[in-house]
This record gives structure tokens, sequence and C-alpha cells, in this order.
């Protein structure tokens, strides 16, 4: 992936992240997502009381992609505080490995890239139509 894409889906999730509603935990989160004909669409985590109803950032930016009709997918950028890498959760593992296949994945904080990762990287064993037969 080109620096300039980089730059570009990482400054996309930054801004995406100031849009999260982390009410409960605080901690917020920001994604964008290329898609092959070059527009990027964007997610932030929304929380609720029950946090079992969370919807995390990825995803969000995801179904936006979809339901604006996007079905190839180049990249993904992930931005939340730590200085840690935080990547996506193995929910979002899942869908995206459905719908995007193995896209690199970039990681971030508020001032530098953490983490460079492929998705087959993070979910080595994925289930997906292969397994069903």
């Amino acid at each position: 992936m080109r620096a300039s894409e980089i730059r570009r889906l990482v400054g996309a999730a930054r801004a995406a992240r100031r849009h999260a509603v982390a009410r409960e935990s605080g901690f917020t989160v920001g994604a964008a997502l290329a898609s092959s004909d070059g527009r990027v669409f964007t997610g932030c985590n929304v929380e609720n009381a029950t946090l079992g109803l969370t919807v995390c950032a990825e995803r969000v930016a995801l179904w936006k992609a979809l339901s604006e009709g996007a079905r190839s997918f180049t990249a993904l950028a992930v931005v939340a505080r730590p200085s840690a890498p935080t990547p996506p959760c193995g929910a979002c593992r899942q869908l995206l490995w459905e719908y995007c296949g193995d896209i690199p994945i970039v990681l971030a904080n508020a001032r530098r890239v953490t983490g460079h990762h492929t998705l087959a990287e993070l979910l080595p064993m994925p289930f997906d139509r292969r397994i069903r037969g």
C-alpha cells in the first residue's frame, strides 16, 4: 500500500473517530475502508448502556460501504487512542473476511501508525463458504 493511501485512510479514520459515541467506555474508535473504485467509507463505534448492542467502527464503515453499492475493497485503517495497536475484534474480522477478503489493515492512534497487517494474519483460520461445502 502506498504511503499516500495510508495517510488518506488514517486521516479519514481519525476524523471519523471524533464522531464516536462511547459514553459507557470512553474508548473511541474510527475506521476508514477503501473501495476499489477509490471511495472511502468511514465509521465510528456507537455504544449503548448494555454494551452488548455496541457496533464497532469497522462494521459501521463496512455496512455503509455495502449499502452504497461497494463490493470490492482494497484496505482498512483503524484508529484508537492507545499507543499499542488496536486491531478489529473477532466479529469485525469475520465480517471483513467475508466481504473484503485478505485486505491490508493499518492500525494507528492520534500520533502515528502502530501496525500493518493483512486480514489473514489477524484471522488465520477463517470460517467462510469453503467450509460449508
